[in-house]
């Protein structure tokens, strides 16, 4: 005869195998199934431990989920109706000894079912520290990152830079009441002392981008996160930019970048006390700069470079402000640009002293030393063919006093140009003589001298000069395709005072013996 049913022993046995150990089917002595239990629990946990990140796999934690309801409905079907050694077979009695004796094991199974509780609770404990443990080591390694780019320039680290603060503004917000998170303000304060050590080094043009950078963090990261440093990088990037820009004035190809920081630094900063000093430092660079221009010791030609090179940094800040700064940088080119072509003079360095004054005299045409500059461009070009020119520079002024007539005429092929300095310095240009042939000379003792301009004096082209009295130096230059012996040559001539003179010129094709 069937034993009956026992709905306490079913709920026994149900709740026992709840614990995830089985311990319904060992109360009903069913070993193999209980065996099951086991070899799944156990599956289960190699599964799930060392506790991780990611922890459990959702499927496998819904399969074994599914598994112990269903390990529990059947261990309840099964005690439903099978014997037990607590209470023998068939039901009795809610009031007999074994209905009793069934409410401990009962009371034991409740209690039971808090090791899947329990462990569920301790499993999600250990996988939230190992969710800490992981964001610690994420902020270290960003850690890691900022400390490489120690003695680096910030354009070298910062790639290194950018993945850190990645980093910090993931774990600050995404990852926000975690351990890690709240180390990130103090980890972006460390950060922006790291950045900004150029400045702290007094390297300042090396500190400029850093800073831009460090100005820019709150476009990147959560206001939160950055405390106390909101703004901070403002007053170290206008220092920056004023003593990189300053420092800039002069120096050969940065021109154009110390008018990019100073007009960032009066552009970003107008306010500021270092907007402030440009406009008076850049004057008194100017100022510095040109008293390299005098003295016995001055380097005229090296001084005006670095003043153009000012005067082009001056070009491009605000016209409005620095209009007198110009003015200055422009009169001091211009003393310089003389000094330079006097200097070279004086070290007969003649064709730079031509090229230097004839420069002089086109740029500044109406300045009070474009004539003079005229004249010793002359002079230079007449002694790099006779040094002798070249003994002293041409007076500023012509001297007073009457002048002496000098007729100049042409008797040559082509069109000549005659250079003349001493007292008065000048060129004159001649059209050539149309009829006029070279003539041929001789070496020999008692070789005839040539005898030029003989014919009507109507025949040769020619032009009158006024000189004061005094020695003097002549250059004629003819085109050399003409065959002349010697294209340009020199001379030298005295003017006295009460006499009227004549120079005819002329071209030889060559000497025989």
């Amino acid at each position: 005869m069937p034993a009956e049913s026992n709905p306490a022993q079913a709920v026994l046995a149900g709740l026992l195998n709840l614990s995830c150990l089985g311990l319904g089917y060992a109360l009903l002595k069913q070993w193999r199934w209980a065996a099951v239990c086991w070899v799944a629990t156990a599956a289960l946990l190699l599964v799930a431990l060392p506790a991780d990140v990611d922890g459990v796999p959702t499927g496998v934690l819904v399969a074994y989920g599914v598994f112990l309801l269903a390990a529990a409905v059947d261990g309840a079907r099964r005690g439903l109706r099978a014997p037990l050694a607590l209470g023998g077979a068939g039901a009795a009695p809610a009031s007999t000894p074994a209905a009793r004796r069934l409410a401990l094991p009962l009371a034991l199974a409740v209690v039971l079912l808090a090791v899947p509780v329990g462990g569920s609770v301790a499993y999600g404990v250990a996988r939230d520290e190992a969710r800490e443990q992981s964001l610690l080591d994420f902020l270290a390694t960003a850690d890691a990152l900022v400390k490489s780019g120690e003695g680096q320039s910030f354009t070298s680290a910062e790639h290194n830079y950018g993945k850190a603060l990645t980093a910090y503004q993931d774990l600050g917000t995404n990852h926000a009441g975690s351990r890690a998170a709240r180390l990130v303000p103090d980890r972006l304060a460390a950060y922006f002392t790291t950045v900004a050590s150029a400045y702290e080094n007094k390297r300042y043009c090396d500190a400029v981008p850093a800073l831009k950078h460090l100005r820019e963090l709150p476009e990147k990261v959560d206001r939160a996160l950055l405390t106390g440093l909101v703004g901070k990088a403002d007053d170290p990037l206008a220092h920056s930019w004023y003593e990189c820009g300053i420092a800039g004035l002069g120096a050969a190809g940065s021109e154009t970048t110390a008018g990019e920081h100073l007009n960032a630094l009066l552009s970003t900063f107008p306010q500021s006390s270092y907007a402030r000093q440009v406009e008076p430092t850049v004057r008194a660079a100017i100022r510095t700069k040109s008293a390299g221009l005098t003295g016995d010791s001055a380097d005229p030609c090296t001084a005006v470079e670095e003043l153009r090179r000012v005067s082009t940094t001056v070009g491009l800040l605000p016209e409005a402000t620095f209009a007198a700064a110009s003015r200055d940088a422009g009169r001091a080119i211009e003393s310089g640009d003389f000094g330079c072509g006097v200097k070279q003079f004086k070290a007969k360095s003649y064709t730079d002293a031509v090229q230097t004054m004839k420069d002089f005299a086109e740029k500044y045409p109406t300045s009070s030393r474009a004539a003079h500059a005229r004249s010793i461009a002359i002079a230079a070009e007449i002694a790099d063919e006779e040094p002798a020119a070249g003994r002293q520079l041409p007076p500023a002024k012509a001297p007073g006093g009457s002048r002496m007539v000098m007729v100049v005429s042409n008797d040559g092929p082509g069109e000549v140009e005659l250079l003349y300095t001493g007292p008065v310095s000048g060129r004159v240009t001649l059209k050539a003589c149309g009829s006029c042939t070279a003539y041929r000379g001789s070496l020999a003792l008692n070789a005839p001298k040539i005898k030029a301009c003989q014919g009507p004096s109507s025949k040769y082209p020619k032009t009158t000069l006024l000189l004061p009295a005094g020695n003097y130096h002549f250059l004629q230059k003819r085109d050399s395709s003409i065959g002349s012996y010697a294209s340009d040559k020199a001379s030298t001539h005295k003017i006295e005072a009460g006499y009227s003179y004549t120079n005819c010129l002329y071209v030889t094709s060559g000497f025989g013996f």
